[in-house]
């Protein structure tokens, strides 16, 4: 089997590199690094975790999509798309269950890049992805709010119940930490809109924590809460294995790898276009997987592809992938140094920051584009945000995929038609006309047009309802027939032996090369005769000539 990954950019890009590209990869990464600090650690607190694991994941999983992937300009690293599955995985399993599931779908991933399947995630419908962005965003900003109000409540891992411990604890208010939230927050608004080149982010992380600091303000810090970030190089740690865990791991894998390989591949599509670049799908999924793999041997959580660090890598001036690996390295230098320094930030400043992520992430202008849509794609677009809201997201992608798929099937059904084209035996006014092959006496046509899979099997019924009224020779004609699967040609197959049970014979012509492919591979000819499997409709109704002379 040939393999579909191709050489990672940070190779090729070496062709041409030079001094000046080397600058601007220094200073988009600095840039970018600074912009992931804060989140990697809000990412990894909203999850449940210390906030060393988010800056673990996005040293080590940095570093590893930037240098093996096939993007110029992907930056990964943790995101809040992750951080309801993270938290409801360490909820039901523990740490030892996350980093075993991460592991699994680092593996998931590299089999889906090395075989090519990973581009089988655009075929996933907007509804859901939507459904489950909208959900996820919420989801984070419901946990943000105990942290942003100073909160002395403890708040289980449901929605509901999060929420209805949050209203009632609400006379614990923090006015400081309230404060501070609301200055924060409307900073980092403010920048967005009038200070785009400076990252809000940084300034609110900084300038908070020293206001915090230097006015003794009461509100709680990472020391407070984790007891501050270890300084030092991230230990390799090989994780507990537990095998009576795996079956149960596969469906968050399945989500963690479903996640990680959307929201790469879309930002690998965003970079692209604002980079002017074409990304390789599949060593990029590769590489997600390699970085997921080799995450949870440092204490990391999931990584994918940040859309919003990418881009402000490309508008920082990257030009290469060394500014993702600069970014990583910069993120290390941090944690070596300024370890000490950053357990007093304010858990209100992160909670702020991570209210105007859960905003940016929601896609919100894209609702009322599929309110515009069908009543089908609003309803799954509804279900799966519900479901991510209350329920599970694992839950809501499998439902919202399985409900995509029945009105995917619905709607290509609705396409195939089985209709009558000989004059005499017409059904509902479908009449057509065999041009210049006149068909005998004796002979009744038909055609299929579009896919017969297993959705439309069941419109061979147009024949079976006539067929005690059908001459000897059934003709039917299957060039426009575009795909068969096994259920379609099954029906054929009875189609075949039920016209022979009443002492008429089926006569099939035109099948293109799929049908023909899959007919020859099952032995089609065994229900009809081999010589009744005309190429084309003139060599059909030569066929059908015969049949009737025969019958004399």
């Amino acid at each position: 089997m040939a393999f579909s990954v191709g050489v990672p950019r940070s190779i090729t890009s070496l062709r041409d590199y030079s001094l000046a590209k080397f600058w601007a990869d220094l200073v988009a990464g600095i840039t970018v690094g600074l912009v992931a600090l804060p989140l990697a650690m809000a990412f990894a607190i909203s999850s449940g975790v210390p906030p060393q694991a988010g800056l673990y994941t996005a040293i080590v999983a940095g570093f590893l999509v930037s240098a093996l992937g096939g993007s110029t300009c992907q930056i990964g690293g943790p995101t809040g798309a992750f951080v309801v599955v993270v938290s409801g995985i360490i909820g039901k399993y523990g740490m030892d269950g996350l980093l075993m599931c991460t592991l699994m779908a680092g593996v998931m991933l590299m089999i889906l890049g090395l075989t090519g399947l990973g581009t089988a995630v655009k075929y996933i419908p907007r509804p859901v992805v939507i459904g489950f962005t909208n959900g996820i965003a919420v989801l984070i900003a419901s946990t943000q709010i105990k942290d942003f109000f100073g909160l002395k409540v403890t708040t289980p891992g449901d929605f509901l119940g999060r929420m209805s411990a949050l209203f009632s604890g609400f006379s614990t208010l923090n006015g400081a930490a309230t404060a501070t939230g609301l200055v924060s927050l409307g900073v980092i608004v403010l920048m967005m809109r009038y200070v785009k080149k400076v990252p809000g982010s940084i300034v609110v992380l900084l300038g908070g924590t020293v206001a915090v600091w230097l006015l003794r303000l009461p509100v709680e810090t990472i020391a407070t809460r984790f007891g501050g970030i270890p300084a030092g190089l991230p230990r390799f740690t090989v994780p507990h294995f537990r095998p009576e865990l795996m079956l149960t791991l596969l469906s968050p894998a399945l989500t963690v790898t479903m996640l990680g390989a959307v929201e790469s591949l879309l930002s690998a599509v965003v970079a692209d276009r604002m980079a002017g670049d074409r990304h390789d799908s599949n060593t990029e999924l590769f590489a997600q997987g390699v970085a997921n793999f080799c995450s949870p041997f440092f204490g990391g959580l999931p990584a994918t592809g940040a859309i919003a660090r990418t881009a402000t890598n490309i508008r920082s001036g990257a030009k290469t992938p060394m500014a993702g690996m600069i970014h990583a390295v910069v993120l290390l230098l941090i944690l070596l140094v300024a370890a000490p320094l950053a357990k007093e930030i304010p858990l209100c400043v992160l909670a702020a920051i991570l209210f105007v992520v859960a905003y940016n992430m929601g896609e919100w202008g894209e609702i009322p584009e599929i309110l515009k849509l069908t009543k089908a794609d609003i309803s799954v677009w509804a279900i799966t945000f519900l479901l991510t809201v209350f329920a599970d997201l694992s839950v809501a992608v499998e439902v919202g995929m399985i409900l995509a798929a029945l009105l995917y099937i619905g709607k290509v059904t609705a396409t195939t038609t089985v209709a009558s084209i000989t004059p005499g035996y017409v059904q509902e006014g479908m009449a057509h006309s065999l041009q210049v092959h006149a068909l005998p006496d004796g002979v009744a046509a038909f055609r299929i047009s579009g896919p017969f899979l297993f959705g439309s099997s069941d419109k061979l019924s147009v024949i079976d309802l006539g067929l005690a009224s059908l001459p000897p020779v059934v003709l039917l004609r299957l060039r426009n027939m575009t795909a068969i699967d096994g259920t379609g040609l099954h029906a054929l197959e009875g189609l075949a032996d039920r016209l022979h049970a009443t002492g008429r014979t089926l006569v099939v012509c035109g099948m293109r090369d799929q049908p023909g492919r899959l007919m020859r591979q099952a032995e089609f000819d065994r229900h009809l005769g081999h010589e009744n499997i005309c190429p084309t409709l003139e060599a059909a109704v030569v066929r059908a000539r015969e049949l009737l002379a025969a019958a004399v």
